[in-house]
């Protein structure tokens, strides 16, 4: 396999006249966690819509694992291991914990409508299932409905329905948006965990999570890239510090 996980060449989508992503170039090395950030309006959220195919852009081309994956659907593209969390891997809030990260498995198993299998045939699924929420530290909430979870451990609880989806590369789009300070720790402290063996590409306007979690950042605005590198190098630019209108967020 190559250097680079996933890869975006000259990334561009166009609604009507308005550019909203503009020849993005973007490589985020395998193994690795990469910070796309930028102000409000910068077009993260689009680029990630571009990445996993839920739009499809007006030019450029998406690599994974460098295979061009630029005309693929979304479901195909999970598939074959890029995966958005937080979106793909809603709850159910009045399914346990253990019921939501079967039915997730039930997806990549291929038998997730099959209503009509017998429910012996489905807890085959147990086992893992409780290994993934022992994983994301719900593993004695196994039975608790998901809307009875505080919002960090509903937040662990899709981290661990998206790991059902065995994914090489996970897509997290603010996973710290609206925690409390006591939330935050563990949540970063996840997602480093769960990025052994996987790359990571994130969303986050949280600064201290991208410096303590990220090796590389990229920064949007105006739906281009302004610059790329590590935490010191970007936090230092004087034209990011001038996109965030005298500072960043921290």
């Amino acid at each position: 396999m190559g250097e680079y996980a996933l890869e975006a060449q000259g990334l561009t989508k166009t609604f009507g006249g308005f550019n909203a992503v503009t020849d993005v170039n973007l490589k985020v090395r395998r193994g690795s966690i990469h910070a796309l950030i930028g102000p409000n309006g910068a077009g993260k959220t689009t680029c990630f819509n571009l990445l996993t195919k839920t739009l499809t852009p007006t030019s450029g081309k998406v690599f994974l694992d460098g295979r061009d994956i630029t005309r693929l659907r979304s479901a195909q593209v999970a598939r074959q291991g890029l995966v958005r969390s937080f979106q793909i891997s809603a709850t159910f809030p009045h399914l346990t914990c253990l019921e939501n990260v079967r039915v997730a498995l039930q997806s990549n198993h291929g038998t997730a409508y099959k209503f009509w299998r017998s429910l012996k045939a489905v807890s085959a699924l147990n086992e893992r299932a409780h290994e993934l929420l022992g994983q994301v530290g719900l593993g004695h909430q196994a039975h608790t409905p998901a809307t009875e979870l505080s919002y960090g451990k509903k937040r662990a609880l899709e981290i661990a329905t998206t790991l059902a989806l065995d994914p090489k590369v996970m897509l997290l789009d603010e996973p710290t948006a609206g925690m409390g300070h006591e939330d935050i720790e563990p949540i970063t402290d996840l997602i480093r965990k769960v990025s052994d063996g996987r790359t990571i590409l994130i969303v986050e306007h949280n600064l201290s999570v991208v410096s303590s979690l990220c090796e590389r950042i990229t920064v949007l605005q105006h739906g281009e890239v302004l610059c790329e590198g590590a935490y010191a190098e970007v936090s230092n630019d004087p034209e990011v510090i001038t996109a965030y209108m005298g500072g960043i967020d921290e």
